[in-house]
C-alpha cells in the first residue's frame, strides 16, 4: 500500500484529496446530537491536519449507523460536523447530501486548506449496493469531487462499498496513517506475537466471535471467555444458567471448542445476577455454577476478575475485544473495568479490539495512552484475525 507520507512528498497543495474516514460515532441515548464517544473523529483528526497542512484541498467522507439508502434525519453527520470542527480547530463546511447540489456547491467552494464533510454516504444506495454497476455509479460521482484518495476508515475495509472499495480503482489511491497503523498492529497478532499470549473475548454471542476463536485457538496461550457469550459455554459444561443470554444452537459448538482447548480457556468462576435487566434491579454476586433460575448474568464476578487478571500476569501479547458485562449499566461495569485495569499493568504489547470495548475504555474513563493501541475498527479487527481477506485493503494494495 502506498502511504500518506509517499503522497505529501509528491506535493498535494492545491489539489483536491477525497479522505474516507470511519465518523461512524456512538449518540447518547434518547439524546439525538449529543455524541458519546468521538474517539473516531479523533482519530482522523491527524490525517486531515497533514493534507490541510500541505495545502491540500480535502473532501472528508464516512457512514453513520445503518439508513435504508435514503436520507434519514436520525443518522445526519450534521452533529458529527460540528465536533468535527470544535476538534480541527478550523472551520468545516458540511455538505447536505452527498453528491447532490449542496455537496458541487461545497466542494467548488473549497480552498486550499479547507475542509467539507459529506452527508451519510449510506443516504445514496450506491455506498451499499451489492450490484457492481450501481455502486461503481456511485463510485465515479464521489471520484469526480477529487484529485487523489485516501483511506483512513479502517473500520470500514471489510466493507465491499462505493467509498472503500470502488473509489480506489478510479482515483490515484493511498493509506491514511491509521490504517497503516492498524494493519501493522493486526500483523503482529497474527503473524509473530511475542508469547505468553493471552486473548480475552467478551461481548453477548458466541457466533459473533466463533470464527476468531478458531483462529487463535492455535496461537493463544490463554483465552478468556467473559461477557454474554460465557454463558453459553457454561451451559455446555452442565451448568444452569438461569435467564441468561443462551444461543441453544451454539452447545454442541463450545462443548467441541473446550474439548479441543483443554485450560487455555479460562470460564468466569463467579458471575454477578440480576432479576431483571436495568440499572435498579436486584443483584447478587454467586459462583458462576449456580445461577438461580430465572435471574440474569450480567457480568463477571470479582473472583473472575482476579482470576483473569493472574492469567495476564507476564503475559508479551495481549488483545481484547468485547466487554466482560453490561458496562453502561453501573452495577454490572465492574468487570470490564477490572479486566481493562488489569491490561493497563500488563508489560507487554497490549491491543484493545475496537468497537464496544474501545468504547467502554473511554466510558469508564480509563486513559488511552495506557494501552498499546486502541483499534477503530471492531468488526475489521475481527476478520483480520480471522484470516478473511478485506475488501478495502485489497483496493489499496491494487
Amino acid at each position: 500500500m502506498k502511504s500518506l507520507e509517499e503522497l505529501l512528498d509528491q506535493g498535494v497543495s492545491g489539489r483536491r484529496v477525497l479522505v474516507r474516514a470511519d465518523l461512524n460515532v456512538p449518540f447518547v441515548k434518547d439524546s439525538p446530537g449529543q455524541i458519546a464517544d468521538d474517539g473516531r473523529i479523533r482519530a482522523v483528526l491527524p490525517t486531515i491536519t497533514a493534507l490541510r497542512d500541505a495545502g491540500a484541498s480535502v473532501i472528508v467522507m464516512s457512514h453513520l449507523g445503518r439508513p435504508k439508502g435514503e436520507p434519514d434525519p436520525k443518522f445526519s453527520l450534521a452533529p458529527v460536523a460540528v465536533r468535527f470542527e470544535e476538534l480541527l480547530g478550523s472551520p468545516v463546511a458540511f455538505a447536505a447530501d452527498t453528491v447532490g447540489d449542496s455537496a458541487q456547491s461545497a466542494v467548488a467552494a473549497l480552498t486550499g486548506g479547507g475542509v467539507v464533510l459529506l452527508e451519510n454516504l449510506r443516504f445514496n444506495a450506491g455506498e451499499t449496493s451489492k450490484d457492481d454497476a450501481v455502486r461503481g455509479a456511485f463510485a465515479d460521482q464521489l471520484a469526480a469531487f477529487g484529485d487523489v484518495y485516501v483511506d483512513d476508515a479502517f473500520g470500514a475495509v471489510h466493507r465491499k462499498h462505493a467509498s472503500v472499495y470502488d473509489i480506489a480503482s478510479r482515483l490515484p489511491h493511498y493509506a491514511g496513517g491509521l490504517v497503516l497503523r492498524e494493519v501493522e498492529v493486526l500483523k503482529r497478532l497474527t503473524e509473530d506475537p511475542a508469547t505468553p499470549y493471552v486473548v480475552i473475548l467478551g461481548g453477548s454471542k458466541v457466533s459473533d466471535k466463533l470464527a476468531v476463536i478458531e483462529a487463535l485457538l492455535g496461537k493463544a496461550d490463554k483465552l478468556l471467555i467473559g461477557g454474554g457469550m460465557c454463558f453459553t459455554f457454561l451451559k455446555a459444561q452442565g451448568h444452569e444458567v438461569g435467564a441468561s443470554l443462551l444461543q441453544e444452537e451454539m452447545l454442541d459448538t463450545c462443548r467441541d471448542l473446550l474439548a479441543r482447548a483443554g485450560d487455555r480457556i479460562v470460564l468466569p468462576t463467579d458471575v454477578v445476577v440480576a432479576d431483571k435487566f436495568a440499572a435498579d434491579a436486584r443483584t447478587d454476586t454467586v459462583a458462576a455454577t449456580a445461577i438461580p433460575a430465572g435471574w440474569l448474568g450480567l457480568d463477571i464476578g470479582p473472583q473472575s476478575v482476579a482470576l483473569f487478571t493472574e492469567a495476564l500476569s507476564g503475559a508479551k501479547t495481549v488483545f481484547w475485544n468485547g466487554p466482560m458485562g453490561v458496562f453502561e449499566l453501573a452495577p454490572f461495569a465492574n468487570g470490564t473495568r477490572g479486566v481493562a485495569e488489569a491490561i493497563t499493568k500488563v508489560d507487554g504489547f497490549t491491543v484493545v479490539g475496537g468497537g464496544d470495548s474501545a468504547a467502554a475504555v473511554r466510558a469508564l474513563g480509563l486513559d488511552d495512552a495506557a494501552f498499546g493501541h486502541i483499534s477503530t475498527g471492531g468488526g475489521a479487527s475481527l476478520e483480520y484475525l480471522e484470516g478473511k481477506s478485506l475488501p478495502g485493503l485489497e483496493a489499496l494494495e491494487a
